[in-house]
């Protein structure tokens, strides 16, 4: 698992899209200029993306940038145990612009291996979660990218979609923001780091049942795609009903992490919990 500071368990696609709506609820794969209306009926059906082709993409780009940002945290880890303290606004840059070079490496090659073109999927991406409900496992796959480039950088992008503020959530609005003591911090850590762990060992505990072994790396895969979702988004709820959002508590970790006694605490939750998850036989990423 990620520290607690680089990770909250996904990039934002751009701000500029703009939908194309031509009469199909699909777009080609690979195309250098708009089809007509004459030519919808004359698209192959293997040359337009598709719902499963969308949460492909996100979920493979997700898993290969989930692996980064592990090895960003190992990074930051050495770094800050070897004595050198990076402040926390550059730290979030630094680790926001090596999260942005490795994404646009990572993702020319997943296109490539998908054989989308980029302009064409983001238009696709954005039709289909105009009518998210429909696709619910679309939305499921964009938001947990989302969320993943939050904990990165952390901006408020989860949810976000074209026509709304960036530093606005899902309906547009701007939530308040609430300013954590270390104390309150501490308590909405323990809340979070608790609600992870119980729902990964419950999720776990179902595979299991199922007889779906965690050691096959294929069902560890799909364990982790599952339970990055599942259980921050149990932990986020957990500590709503307290009143504090995510935002607050990225804000109270850039802001008291580096009290010792608060650095201390929050790596013997991390501690408790990755013991707890190996216990439960929960392969660590």
């Amino acid at each position: 698992m990620p520290s607690v500071s680089t990770s909250a368990t996904l990039a934002a696609l751009a701000a500029s899209c703009t939908l194309l709506f031509y009469g199909a609820s699909r777009l080609t794969k690979k195309e250098t200029t708009a089809p007509s209306f004459n030519d919808i009926d004359e698209i192959d059906d293997d040359d337009v993306i598709t719902p499963d082709d969308v949460i492909a993409i996100f979920d493979k780009l997700f898993l290969q940038m989930q692996n980064v940002v592990m090895q960003l945290s190992q990074q930051v880890q050495q770094l800050q145990m070897a004595g050198q303290m990076i402040p926390e606004k550059q730290l979030r840059q630094l680790l926001k612009g090596e999260f942005e070079r490795a994404l646009t490496q990572l993702q020319a090659q997943v296109f490539e291996d998908n054989d989308v073109d980029a302009d064409c999927l983001e238009e696709a991406t954005w039709e289909f979660l105009e009518n998210e409900d429909e696709y619910p496992k679309v939305k499921k796959a964009v938001e947990r990218f989302q969320k993943l480039y939050d904990s990165i950088s952390g901006e408020e992008v989860a949810g976000w979609r074209p026509g709304t503020k960036k530093d606005s959530g899902p309906s547009g609005a701007t939530a308040a923001s609430k300013d954590l003591s270390p104390e309150e911090l501490l308590k909405a850590a323990t809340i979070y780091f608790e609600t992870i762990t119980k729902k990964m060992v419950e999720i776990a505990k179902n595979y299991k049942e199922e007889g779906r072994d965690l050691k096959n790396p294929q069902v560890s895969q799909q364990f982790q795609m599952e339970a990055s979702t599942d259980a921050n988004e149990a932990a986020e709820d957990a500590m709503k009903e307290t009143g504090v959002t995510m935002a607050d508590f990225r804000k109270a970790l850039d802001k008291h992490s580096r009290i010792p006694t608060v650095g201390q605490t929050l790596a013997m939750l991390q501690m408790k919990q990755q013991q707890e998850l190996m216990a439960s036989g929960i392969p660590m990423m």
